[in-house]
């Protein structure tokens, strides 16, 4: 019984740290962003979370083609520029089969050096020179998945 009862707390003992230790994670990762600014007045463009740190920057937001003023171009231009004015990169998000009325959702992880501000626009072409976008943020779901299949090779 007591050998049951060591294995118990050996285990509690892992699940704690596990979980200390991605609180810590998230926080220090999340502590090291700043917010960028933006330098245009689109309404129909919402972005809601903007940030950077010295090497990666993500945007997240939704684009909406109102009725009173619809969006009849192909492509919405993000360009990334830095504290010196200096274009750093620019992305494109495809709205051609945005109908009237309807939102659609972006968000970009990209990496780019000393972001200071990003402008949005709409055009009609795209341009060959393009942002490296980076895999986006893991889920729970996928961290746990990760975590355990982790945990059974160490096993």
């Amino acid at each position: 019984m007591s050998r049951l009862k060591t294995f118990l707390i050996y285990v509690l003992i892992l699940v704690g740290f596990i979980i200390f230790s991605e609180f810590l994670i998230n926080v220090s990762l999340n502590s090291s962003y700043h917010q960028i600014g933006r330098k245009d007045n689109l309404e129909q463009v919402t972005v809601y979370q903007a940030e950077a740190t010295k090497v990666n920057a993500r945007i997240k937001g939704t684009i909406t083609n109102k009725e009173e003023n619809p969006i009849n171009k192909k492509y919405v231009r993000i360009d990334i520029y830095s504290e010196r004015d200096i274009n750093v990169g620019t992305k494109y998000i495809d709205i051609e089969n945005l109908e009237v009325g309807k939102n659609q959702e972006f968000a970009l992880y990209f990496r780019a050096e000393d972001v200071g501000y990003y402008e949005i626009s709409y055009t009609d072409q795209k341009s060959t020179e393009d942002l490296e976008l980076l895999p986006e943020d893991l889920t729970k779901q996928q961290i746990v998945i990760a975590t355990i299949f982790t945990m059974l090779i160490f096993w």
